[in-house]
């Protein structure tokens, strides 16, 4: 499995920007699709940003379209979400996970499929 850990959250006011960043080590971080999903309080846990093994294909939830940028470097074993136009309502603890299954040929949005995630980073956006 992947190990992963993220970084970069912090503090920032409405229409801000933060990039997280997602570091790998162990296993086969370049063959497998990675994701970001967040989980705000008092709701549940949801996809926010996908891109392939091969950095060819990506995939937004409707909320971050526009405004959230996904991209990896397969040399560095990193992912990173670059995002802007922050709204309070991004507010939320974010957690990048590793596909469960190499070289898949669809990127899928649901968290069962997703074997190795990291322990999170908190994002607070202000009105």
């Amino acid at each position: 499995q992947v190990h992963l850990v993220e970084s970069g959250g912090g503090l920032v006011q409405a229409g801000g920007s933060l990039t997280l960043s997602c570091a790998a080590s162990g296993g086969t971080f370049s063959s497998v699709d990675m994701n970001w999903f967040r989980k705000a309080p008092g709701k549940e846990r949801e996809f926010v940003a996908a891109v392939s093994w091969s950095n060819s294909r990506t995939q937004y939830a409707d909320s971050v379209k526009g405004r959230f940028t996904i991209s990896r470097d397969n040399s560095k074993n990193t992912v990173a979400l670059q995002m802007n136009n922050l709204k309070p309502e991004d507010t939320a603890v974010y957690y990048c996970a590793a596909r469960d299954r190499p070289y898949t040929v669809q990127l899928v949005t649901t968290e069962y499929s997703f074997s190795s995630w990291g322990q999170g980073t908190q994002v607070t956006v202000s009105s």
